[in-house]
């Protein structure tokens, strides 16, 4: 899986400038009840480790990867508000840190561990967490 969080919200991006001017259907993914504690017990400031807050952002936002990578909803923009609140992270914490290249966040490893003890989200074939969140990934 690959995680793409786009950190210029600037940036030209023919493929998703019409679908940002376009309303976005509700997430299907109860954002809202989940357990943010996986993130914030492991990536605590003043330093913030890059390795901790990386793994620990991957292990919550991966098994995820099917709804954070539809542009069509407000998943990604859900999830990322609901982790800087109670995370409260300074702004693009995330979108700074935990970069793998340009397919974004391999979530390969996190996904064979979840598949192996429960899978509660289909998996993409393509191992590819691929959402671009502009503004949510800076704040």
């Amino acid at each position: 899986m690959k995680f793409l969080c786009a950190v210029d919200e600037f940036e030209s991006h023919p493929a998703t400038s019409r679908a940002l001017l376009q309303a976005k259907t509700p997430c299907k993914e109860d954002f809202a009840s989940k357990n943010y504690t996986i993130i914030t017990s492991r990536c605590k400031g003043p330093n913030y480790p890059a390795k901790a807050c990386c793994s620990a952002f991957k292990d919550f936002a991966c098994p995820f990867a099917e709804a954070l990578n539809d542009e069509k909803t407000e998943c990604a923009s859900t999830m990322f508000s609901y982790v800087n609140i109670y995370g409260r992270y300074p702004p693009g914490i995330f979108a700074n840190m935990c970069k793998e290249g340009k397919e974004g966040l391999d979530c390969t490893d996190v996904m064979a561990a979840t598949s192996s003890s429960h899978v509660s989200i289909p998996l993409v074939s393509t191992h590819a967490l691929l959402f671009t969140v502009l503004l949510f990934c800076l704040f």
